[in-house]
């Protein structure tokens, strides 16, 4: 039987736009959106103050909104590649901005998991920067993708740095509520942006590969290529990671005894820091195997966690902490989404790794699940921080086995 590689082939010659253009409008579209989910934790303490709630039940509403997020993710994912990315990002931004104005009016923990929890995760799941990453893969050539890959993550993660800061501002001098309302009106600005990075609906003109596939047929391949079930299973390590730190180490910080303008400082590094990382991820992936960077970037967390929580918590610990895992926040984007592109071609890209994103979002819910928890049961953090730094350590030597080459699939295909 003839065989063929997934080779990575140029997008397609009927382009629109020139690709810078296509990048800067899908790198403003991850500011925007990657900012308020990533300032969410500047609002717990002052919501807990009013509602007399909890830890665990505003983690709780955040579980919902990383899990529905992922829930959401391979669906929008396979929406945009039948269909075109513009839709499922305008429908995905219209949704996220519903929740951030609902959630500012909501009083009940029922009514806060329904606004925050699930109206943003499917929001997000539709208009997160893991849509313009997909669109991305269809719309720039094939040379360009790794690189741009790294920038739209790094503009998500400008957004955290711009976003938390001005969350902190705007929640200390106008309120929680206020700034839920400021913060929905500027995700309004997303819609006119969305059709710079309209991708194209699939057809044998945009699909890149050797042979048509349905999408069952896309599924079980990637299922049942053991480099992708690592990729999957590593991604969900991060997810866990990042999930807890975003949502609670502002808290950890107020409890340690520093104030909370450390706390969201600290996190603005968080996101300044990672614009170099997810950049530098992306470049280095050009160059040297991606499942090596993406071992590095897991063992290095556990180390700058280790070193973290052994040490006095102080203003300075906090800010180094801040950038030294921004270094690391989403620099493990660039090398996974590369990784799927090269193996399976872009006919099914936001489909793939929208399941990636499901594994990742899935060990968010479960870090916020449990983090909550542990923190009501046992009066700190210390247990969640350990149980970050054993999965860093699980995620370094899972991602080693990983083969970077094209899968082989029979041609031609039968749908």
């Amino acid at each position: 039987m003839q065989t063929q590689s997934a080779p990575s082939v140029a997008a397609p010659a009927a382009r629109r736009l020139s690709p810078d253009l296509i990048i800067i409008a899908g790198c403003l579209i991850a500011v925007l959106t990657f900012g308020p989910r990533s300032a969410l934790g500047v609002f717990q303490i002052p919501v807990l103050q009013e509602f007399g709630w909890g830890s665990d039940t505003f983690s709780f509403a955040m579980a919902i909104q990383y899990l529905l997020w992922g829930v959401g993710q391979p669906f929008a994912g396979a929406m945009a590649d039948r269909f075109g990315s513009r839709a499922v990002l305008v429908v995905g931004t219209l949704l996220y901005a519903g929740g951030l104005a609902l959630m500012s009016v909501s009083t009940t923990p029922l009514a806060f998991d329904l606004t925050a929890g699930v109206l943003m995760g499917f929001g997000l799941s539709g208009c997160s920067f893991n849509l313009v990453i997909g669109a991305f893969s269809k719309l720039l050539p094939e040379n360009r993708r790794s690189t741009a890959f790294g920038l739209g993550t790094a503009a998500g993660s400008f957004g955290q740095f711009l976003f938390s800061p001005l969350a902190g501002a705007l929640v200390a001098n106008a309120g929680w509520q206020t700034t839920g309302f400021i913060f929905a009106a500027l995700m309004l600005i997303v819609v006119p942006l969305t059709a710079a990075v309209a991708s194209p609906p699939m057809s044998a003109a945009t699909a890149t590969g050797p042979a048509p596939q349905s999408f069952r047929q896309a599924l079980a391949e990637a299922f049942g290529h053991r480099s992708y079930v690592l990729l999957v299973l590593g991604f969900f390590t991060c997810g866990f990671q990042l999930a807890f730190v975003t949502i609670h180490f502002q808290k950890y910080v107020v409890e340690a005894g520093l104030d909370a303008s450390v706390g969201y400082w600290a996190f603005a590094l968080v996101g300044i820091f990672n614009m170099a990382g997810s950049f530098g991820a992306g470049w280095l992936g050009n160059r040297v195997p991606r499942r090596w960077v993406l071992s590095f970037i897991y063992l290095s967390r556990s180390l700058v966690t280790i070193a973290f929580i052994s040490l006095p918590a102080t203003t300075w610990s906090a800010y180094v902490f801040g950038a030294l895992t921004g270094l690391l926040w989403l620099s493990t984007v660039p090398p996974t989404s590369s990784l799927i592109g090269l193996m399976f071609g872009t006919r099914y890209f936001a489909t793939l790794y929208g399941f990636a994103f499901f594994s990742h979002q899935v060990g968010g819910f479960i870090g916020l699940v449990m983090s909550g928890y542990i923190r009501e049961a046992t009066g700190s953090y210390t247990l969640m921080w350990w149980a970050s730094i054993a999965l860093g350590v699980a995620s370094a030597l899972i991602n080693l086995p990983i083969v970077e080459k094209p899968v082989q699939r029979t041609a031609p295909a039968t749908a």
